[in-house]
């Protein structure tokens, strides 16, 4: 695909599409990088999405808005939206595609990059031009070490993770061009069997401004109940390390980690978690890190902001006890 150079963000809507927090730190971090490079921002929108939702999206920078039509009866099947962007990526030519690494974005993007036969980079932290062409950095050796990525090549397909991009001041009035385009849908190799309700989860975690993980050491699903009163306090979300995961403690679809969800909120508070490069790898952007560990010698406190030696069982209630007092009074 020959690249005119453009600077290309992919919205998917749909039922398990791109969460609002994703898709406007998609148009902040292209909108950065197209100002940084005198290039022209574009946004192709697929599954779901109507003409007068794409219309706003000139309101955070969008100077062409491609709304690629998808006629699958599943609107979330990753081949009939990676088949639409496709298209939309044909027309427009862009230099680089931003997808944020979801679910869903990662199955669609890997698709998308096969069939435009583009370099594909996923889960990047951090996405810049240089001398007119991209670099970027991803965790690599499971979270240990930070890669540089300079891609060969008309065109790169890029995911990328909650935090890497600023959602952009919203500039209302700003009309962008719309180009509507539309592919054949492909032929389906997977049946929708059926969807699942992730019930429990009050704020999601990837939105999340303060999130508390509980590792091993809380003992059993029990402890997580304090946990929940804690989050539920300050509005935010409960994870997991792996090992509450797999003992069958907490739900996986609340695992933080390189194999599970990756968070950058404002603070992090880590109980009973001794500090793995895999959990790591799925927390370690967060803003503020707060560490709750009886070992002293957790390597968890090696990369906290803050940190408390004692059992959780003392400090996590008294910590929500008193924090309460202090809202309320």
């Amino acid at each position: 695909m020959a690249s005119s150079g453009g600077i290309m963000a992919c919205l998917l809507g749909g039922r398990v599409g791109d969460p609002p927090g994703t898709i406007l730190e998609l148009l902040g971090l292209g909108a950065g990088l197209a100002a940084s490079s005198g290039r022209q921002l574009q946004v192709a929108v697929a599954g779901g999405v109507t003409e007068e939702e794409a219309m706003r999206l000139g309101d955070h920078g969008a100077e062409v808005v491609y709304l690629a039509e998808t006629n699958a009866a599943d609107v979330d099947d990753a081949a009939s939206l990676a088949a639409a962007l496709k298209a939309a990526a044909e027309e427009a030519r862009p230099a680089v595609i931003l997808l944020g690494h979801t679910p869903l974005g990662q199955d669609v993007g890997v698709r998308l990059g096969f069939s435009l036969s583009a370099a594909t980079v996923t889960d990047a932290v951090k996405v810049e031009m240089r001398d007119g062409r991209p670099l970027i950095t991803k965790p690599v050796y499971g979270g240990n070490a930070l890669a540089t990525f300079a891609p060969r090549g008309e065109a790169v397909v890029i995911t990328v993770r909650a935090g890497a991009g600023t959602a952009p001041e919203a500039m209302a009035g700003r009309e962008p061009e719309l180009i509507r385009v539309s592919a054949e849908n492909p032929a389906a190799h997977v049946r929708l069997v059926d969807r699942v309700r992730e019930e429990g989860e009050e704020v999601r975690l990837e939105e999340a401004r303060f999130v508390v993980s509980g590792g091993r050491g809380m003992g059993g699903p029990e402890g997580f109940e304090a946990l929940r009163q804690l989050a539920r306090l300050l509005k935010g979300a409960v994870g997991a390390s792996r090992p509450p995961v797999d003992a069958g403690w907490f739900p996986s679809t609340a695992q933080v980690g390189i194999t599970g969800r990756i968070v950058s909120p404002e603070v992090y508070m880590a109980v009973a978690i001794s500090g793995s490069s895999q959990h790591l790898s799925g927390m370690g952007d967060s803003r503020v890190i707060v560490a709750v560990n009886k070992d002293p010698e957790a390597y968890i406190f090696k990369v906290s902001d803050f940190g408390v030696v004692g059992e959780w069982q003392q400090v996590v209630p008294a910590f929500t006890a008193r924090l309460r007092e202090l809202m309320e009074g």
